[in-house]
């Protein structure tokens, strides 16, 4: 009998999640049951994701670089990924600015739905946590991302998956420097990466065999602890606004690799379709980084040498997704506020959110301390923007998890033109977890 494909396993377990969390909250003691028995198996599977993530990046990205044996080519590969990264965000950015003034959902709010977020949300520890990280944020120095890119302890950096762009500027360093003292004596040292970053792999072959579980438990425990249904419903036109913006993100990408890496849009999006689904349960491109490294590389061709690169650092400066949201959400509270935004500030709200996704963190919420950020940067009143952000705070986790798909579509998308563009777009190779049990048998 032939084995279900993987991604069609993890759909059947956020379906059975999504039902299972609704007839929990029928029940009086379903929420209590969730939480206690049920999300522990999704948070497991969550930090064991983000437990790999900094080994296989150390090791497939000193991997990559040392197998370049030139670095112009690391050079050429890092420009271009840069530079196409910032034209997505541009662009997912001005599909958000377009449909929200199209459509206008902030029109259809009333004063007494608005009261009633205000009343819900406004002192809500989630809300003030983010407008606090914002101003701490707003308040560093213009340099500051560069300084916070360089670590001054790489243990440490290591020790935390919100320092991943310190990781990264450390292996490359290291990669670069290895390259540098000969192949000759950087041999031993890159035989143990090479052997690292096959281990990692395998860790993520067999931690991905729980995912249909882990993404049931997962999504059940987003459902029993979701807000009121009646403020969902209130904010159902901000909500398709931002996922018919989405959607229009896949078109783009789809587009793209059709035409110019000549593969077929739907054989691409099925092969990292885990990793989407992944994506829209841990709302993490963080935790779903290493299976979309694994997808990226083994089931669609891409090198190791471009996706060691393009993957981590798209995992950490790469938001279409929410830098689309962000559009959206800004122009939307200020439509429900009645607070004018003409064409001036529009822009300025596209180069904010632009400079705002470098070096968010790609964790759940990241997207609300950004959306601070950009509010603040057209003047918006201080004294309104708990207002603002308890307006949009009851569908944040859902679409969230939408707009963390996008990212890592994204990422995946970039990598695979980048490799196509210096030719290291080859044939897929699928490893299995079970590849060599036979020989420890």
């Amino acid at each position: 009998m032939k084995k279900m494909e993987l991604h069609w396993q993890i759909l059947i377990g956020m379906i059975l999640g999504i039902l299972f969390g609704f007839a929990m909250t029928q029940i009086s003691w379903g929420s209590e049951f969730v939480s206690d028995w049920i999300k522990p198996l999704g948070t497991i599977f969550v930090k064991l994701l983000k437990l790999i993530a900094i080994p296989l990046i150390l090791a497939s990205l000193i991997k990559g670089i040392s197998d370049l044996k030139d670095i112009s080519k690391f050079k050429n590969i890092g420009i271009r990924t840069i530079v196409i990264y910032v034209c997505t965000t541009i662009v997912a950015i001005t599909i958000g600015l377009i449909l929200v003034n199209i459509m206008q959902p902030g029109e259809g709010i009333s004063q007494e739905t608005i009261d009633r977020l205000t009343e819900t949300y406004a002192n809500d520890s989630g809300v003030t946590s983010k407008i606090a990280e914002a101003s701490r944020q707003k308040e560093a120095g213009p340099l500051s991302f560069l300084e916070n890119m360089v670590p001054d302890n790489a243990i440490r950096s290591m020790s935390d998956n919100r320092l991943m762009l310190q990781v990264i500027f450390f292996t490359i360093f290291m990669g670069i420097s290895m390259l540098l003292i000969g192949e000759e004596k950087a041999k031993p040292l890159k035989k143990f990466f090479d052997a690292l970053n096959d281990v990692v792999l395998k860790m993520v072959d067999l931690i991905m065999l729980t995912a249909p579980v882990a993404v049931f438990a997962l999504l059940a425990s987003v459902v029993v602890s979701s807000s009121d249904p009646d403020l969902l419903f209130a904010l159902l036109k901000y909500a398709g606004v931002v996922v018919l913006g989405l959607c229009l993100m896949v078109v783009f990408y789809i587009f793209i690799v059709s035409t110019y890496a000549k593969l077929n849009p739907f054989w691409f999006l099925k092969q990292i379709s885990p990793a989407q689904l992944l994506a829209f349960s841990t709302s993490s491109s963080a935790a779903t980084l290493p299976v979309t490294m694994e997808r990226v590389e083994e089931h669609i061709g891409v090198d190791k040498e471009v996706s060691s690169f393009v993957l981590p650092v798209g995992a950490t400066i790469n938001m279409d997704g929410t830098s689309l949201y962000q559009g959206v959400a800004a122009v939307f509270i200020a439509q429900a506020l009645d607070f004018e935004l003409g064409l001036a500030a529009q822009l300025i709200i596209v180069l904010t959110a632009l400079l705002a996704s470098i070096g968010s963190a790609a964790v759940p919420g990241a997207g609300m301390v950004m959306l601070v950020i950009v509010l603040e940067s057209v003047g918006f009143p201080a004294d309104k923007l708990a207002i603002g952000l308890a307006l949009i705070f009851a569908v944040d986790r859902p679409l969230d998890m939408c707009r963390t798909i996008i990212n890592i579509t994204g990422d995946a998308t970039v990598a695979t033109v980048v490799a196509k563009s210096v030719g290291k777009l080859g044939k897929p190779h699928v490893q299995n977890w079970d590849d060599h049990l036979d020989e420890v048998r």
